[in-house]
């Protein structure tokens, strides 16, 4: 159920509704797109929703961290590079790099995410 505008009235919320749930400190004209996001956000975890179901492993949250930086090709775009380490080869260093630039995004974007 999507409330409109101000909500939904206070005696559904109070006798039928058994489950409330925000998606952030804002206000929207209406509950559609927050049913959509939330809608989106369970749906791609269900089998056969992604077509490579791992890649939800490596998505912001999973692992309390947000994602690191996402580079595609070409290689180098307007004089602007893929970083060096993305193009070794070396998946050692390329997933501690990784690692490290997950937590530094996070302590930039989202340091209410971090523990210590």
């Amino acid at each position: 159920m999507c409330g409109h505008y101000k909500g939904v009235d206070e005696r559904v919320r109070e006798h039928l509704i058994t489950l409330e749930l925000s998606i952030g400190n804002y206000v929207l004209s209406g509950g559609e797109l927050a049913a959509a996001v939330v809608s989106d956000a369970l749906i791609r975890l269900l089998p056969g929703v992604l077509s490579d179901e791992t890649s939800a492993l490596t998505d912001s949250f999973q692992d309390g961290l947000l994602a690191p930086p996402v580079y595609t090709r070409p290689a180098e775009y307007k004089g602007w590079q893929v970083p060096d380490v993305l193009l070794s080869g070396n998946q050692s260093a390329i997933d501690t790099w990784r690692a490290e630039k997950a937590v530094e995004r996070t302590k930039i974007r989202r340091p209410d995410l971090l523990k210590d």
